[in-house]
């Protein structure tokens, strides 16, 4: 069986040789200048555009925290706008209560309640515009904000 083994372990060898020789080769095989330099300006082209990605996301990175910081401060005003409406509202109720128990007849504390209703009917209109109007400025300059942001961002990194 030894002899079979060799035979066959021979046969493999031969049948390798071809590669095992190229390989060989291969390995002092020497790499043109020209294929080398190729190489070294990809490799310089690939790290330039990786910096220019980084630094683009960067700065979209910026875009999206000066828009979140902008929603911060937005919520902060109408959160305070709403605490002052409340706290109006309150004093315009307390003063309200305060002139009906100075009526002096029915008809008087009639009048000064039709007043109240009307002034709260002119003020809530009020309210509901200067909302109204509060939010498109806000809605517009958001977007106004983001799209130069972005433009920023892509007319750089393009």
């Amino acid at each position: 069986m030894t002899t079979e083994t060799n035979s066959v372990l021979n046969t493999v060898k031969d049948a390798f040789a071809p590669v095992t020789e190229a390989f060989t080769k291969l390995q002092n095989l020497e790499v043109p200048e020209a294929a080398r330099e190729f190489v070294k300006k990809q490799a310089e082209t690939a790290k330039t555009r990786a910096a220019d990605a980084y630094a683009g996301s960067e700065k979209v990175t910026a875009a999206i925290e000066s828009a979140v910081a902008g929603s911060v401060t937005e919520a902060a005003k109408i959160s305070r706008n709403i605490q002052q409406a409340i706290f109006q509202d309150a004093e315009a109720f307390f003063s309200g209560i305060d002139k009906l128990a100075s009526a002096k007849s029915l008809s008087e504390a009639a009048q000064i309640q039709s007043e109240m209703v009307r002034a709260r009917g002119e003020l809530f209109v009020s309210r509901a515009k200067a909302t109204t109007e509060y939010f498109g400025k806000l809605v517009a300059d958001g977007a106004k904000t983001a799209q130069d942001n972005f433009a920023k961002v892509y007319t750089k990194t393009a």
